[in-house]
This record gives C-alpha cells, sequence and structure tokens, in this order.
C-alpha cells in the first residue's frame, strides 16, 4: 500500500517564451506614404546640391528645377494563423485563446522588423570589411561617414546593435555614465518623445536600440546599423490591417488570424552606415 498519493499542481497562468514580441524598428523609419495598389510612393526631394547664383549678363536670375525622386516599395500580404482543436483548448493548461492573440501580433511584429532590416542591409556604405569590437572610434566613424553624406543629427538618428554591441559600449564610461547621457531609456518624459516611445538611450546625438535579430547575431560578423529616419522607408495598409478571432463550429476549432500588407524600402543609401561587429567574445561557450 502506498504511504502517499502526490498531486500534480497546474500553474494556470502562462508564462511567456522568450522572443521579441514588438517592433523595435518601426518607428525608427519614415512611414508616412501614398499607397496606389499594391505599391507605396515615397518622394525624396531637394535642390540637388544646387550653390546660390548671380544674376545673368542678361540682368535675369537662372532658374532650375528642385531634385525629385520616387521611390516605390512593394507591399506584400503576411499573415500568421494559429488553430487549436476544441478538446486541445479543455485539456491544455492556460488561457490558450489569449495566447493564440496574443502570439499572431507578436509574428508580425517581428516580419515588420525583419522587412525594415532587410533593406537597412542592403546599404553601401561600410565602416569597415571585417568584425571588430564596439568602441568610440567605430561610432565617430560612422558619425563622419554621415556627416559628410550631409545627414542632419537632428534627434532622427538610429542605431540598430546587437547584445554585444552594448555590451562593449557599457564598458565606456562616456555611454554607462548618466554624467554623459543625457537622455536615459525609460526615464520618464524627458524631452525627446522619438527616444522614449522607442525606449531607446540617446548617447552622441544617437538613439541606441538593442535588437537580438540582427544579421550574424552572436557571431564575428554582427550587421549593426547608423542611420537618419528619412534613410529607410516602412509601408502598411493600416486600414487593410486586420486581427480577427472566431470558431468553426463544423470541426470544432478555434483560430485567430493577423494579416498585414506592409513592405520596407531603402530611400537614401547616403544615410545609412553598415558597422561590422564582432559580437562571438560575448557568444554563449
Amino acid at each position: 500500500m502506498a504511504e502517499s498519493a502526490f498531486q500534480t499542481q497546474y500553474r494556470q497562468e502562462m508564462i511567456a517564451t522568450f522572443e521579441v514580441g514588438v517592433s523595435l524598428a518601426y518607428q525608427s523609419t519614415t512611414h508616412e506614404a501614398v499607397v496606389s495598389g499594391n505599391t507605396a510612393t515615397f518622394l525624396v526631394a531637394g535642390s540637388g546640391g544646387a550653390t546660390a547664383v548671380t544674376r545673368g549678363v542678361n540682368g535675369q536670375i537662372p532658374g532650375r528645377p528642385n531634385d525629385l525622386t520616387q521611390v516605390s516599395c512593394t507591399l506584400a500580404e503576411w499573415h500568421d494563423l494559429p488553430q487549436i482543436t476544441g478538446f486541445n483548448i479543455c485539456a491544455s493548461q492556460g488561457n490558450i485563446r489569449t495566447l493564440m492573440q496574443r502570439t499572431t501580433m507578436e509574428v508580425i511584429n517581428r516580419k515588420l522588423d525583419d522587412l525594415i532590416i532587410t533593406e537597412l542591409n542592403t546599404a553601401t556604405n561600410n565602416v569597415n570589411s571585417t568584425g571588430e569590437a564596439a568602441s568610440i572610434d567605430m561610432i565617430a566613424h560612422a558619425k563622419t561617414i554621415l556627416g559628410t553624406n550631409k545627414v542632419p543629427f537632428d534627434q532622427q538618428i538610429t542605431s540598430l546593435i546587437t547584445p554585444a554591441f552594448e555590451a562593449y559600449l557599457e564598458q565606456i564610461p562616456e555611454y554607462a555614465s548618466a554624467d554623459y547621457v543625457n537622455l536615459r531609456a525609460l526615464d520618464g518624459n524627458n524631452g525627446n518623445e522619438f527616444a522614449n516611445s522607442m525606449k531607446a538611450r540617446n548617447w552622441m546625438g544617437v538613439n541606441w536600440i538593442v535588437h537580438p535579430e540582427l544579421p550574424g547575431v552572436g557571431t564575428a560578423s554582427e550587421k549593426c546599423f547608423m542611420y537618419h529616419k528619412s534613410a529607410i522607408g516602412c509601408a502598411m495598409d493600416t486600414e487593410g490591417m486586420k486581427c480577427p478571432v472566431g470558431y468553426e463550429e463544423e470541426q470544432d476549432y478555434s483560430w485567430s488570424r493577423c494579416t498585414a500588407y506592409t513592405g520596407s524600402k531603402l530611400l537614401q543609401n547616403s544615410g545609412v552606415v553598415v558597422m561590422t561587429h564582432d559580437g562571438s567574445g560575448y557568444a554563449a561557450v
């Protein structure tokens, strides 16, 4: 005869899996666009580098056209559709319907960032050709490239970096100390709405965002990016975004679907700098 009859206790509240659930990069892009069919058109406009002129010998001021470039971004449909039978909902631990609704939005958010990062990775302004550890010199080099390309430092510069890149930055007193960082992450309304909304740390005129899904993360060739908001566009048909839920009675299963029509496009190559980082020193062993 057994001396005990232990009961297994199951926690009904779910514990979220470690994964990115929000778009970290979307707000750092230009996302106003004219959508026509499956195409979003961005207008990149300027003087074309014109210089001031004097009157001509005929007494008239020479006229000139502005430089107008239309950049098109093709939208594609992206979906996520988790399904589960009524029996599995009944037999499962936790609120599975809520889990379905939450994760389907997270999947679309990750796709949004994936599209943006893919376009950033097509830029051709490189700080280096092989991976090296993050340093003030690397950052200064990237900022110099942007400055040489006439990119303004107007609180619209973002740097997407890997966790390893930040690990090196945190060993730099000028980055880690509040004496040097005027706008700190999650520190209330400190006047920089862009940094606050992105939950970014603002340092050296750049909004720093740690993203764990950049190309090559955890390797000796991590790709990190410093760019201006006007250099990368992200188009989304917000009216066409759908997140319905439902129940199919005949087959007895519940479903939750998230659908978005979106795309991303590099608008100005001159406004993006690629930093190849060696993050292998902080990879798991």
